[in-house]
């Protein structure tokens, strides 16, 4: 019975406890067992909680802004009260109000780590910068090239090396350059 009842949105396990405590119903009774009596007693109880000696603490929805009466809401009228509630905070500019337009935490939580929207927490690392070449400068007078380091300088293909002739890794050079493509550097092996 208790499952069956909570299985009613708006009606928790102490609620269903209640209601069958009040109308002297057996827990463990399945409801299809019930006589039809007893389902017209459980509905009125469900409907109208405060007529049948509930406590106000137990209801849902006490002290209602538009009525200012105890009432205990069922199914969609809890998320229709809701929507409702916020839209009017919204519309007269309260605290709460700005908060939720702005997605914002309501309560007073702490924002300054949780409540994130997308992306982990830290901070996001920078673009990799390509390191200068000391030996650069002096390499392409040598060479006699603009662009293309000499041959036995860091990066550069020796010639003959790997097929190709210095002047081909000249040209080879030139080509990625114009591509736009970077290139990783080269990671200085240590012996």
């Amino acid at each position: 019975m208790i499952v069956g009842l909570t299985q009613i949105r708006g009606v928790g396990y102490m609620f269903a406890n209640t209601i069958l405590n009040v109308l002297k119903i057996n827990h463990n009774q399945r409801i299809g067992h019930l006589s039809p009596e007893q389902v017209n007693s459980i509905e009125s109880i469900i409907k109208n909680p405060s007529a049948s000696n509930f406590p106000s603490w137990f209801l849902n929805r006490r002290k209602d802004v538009e009525t200012g009466e105890d009432k205990h809401l069922l199914t969609s009228d809890i998320a229709f009260t809701v929507r409702n509630d916020v839209e009017r905070e919204k519309t007269s500019g309260s605290w709460r109000g700005y908060r939720h337009m702005f997605g914002l935490k309501v309560r007073g939580q702490r924002t300054r780590c949780t409540g994130r929207k997308g992306g982990a927490v830290g901070v996001a690392k920078g673009g990799r910068v390509m390191p200068t070449r000391e030996g650069a400068a002096g390499a392409e007078g040598a060479a006699g090239a603009e662009g293309a380091p000499a041959a036995g300088a860091e990066g550069a293909p020796a010639a003959g090396a790997e097929g190709a002739p210095a002047a081909g890794a000249e040209g080879a050079a030139k080509t990625k350059e114009s591509s736009g493509k970077k290139e990783a550097p080269a990671a200085d092996k240590k012996k």
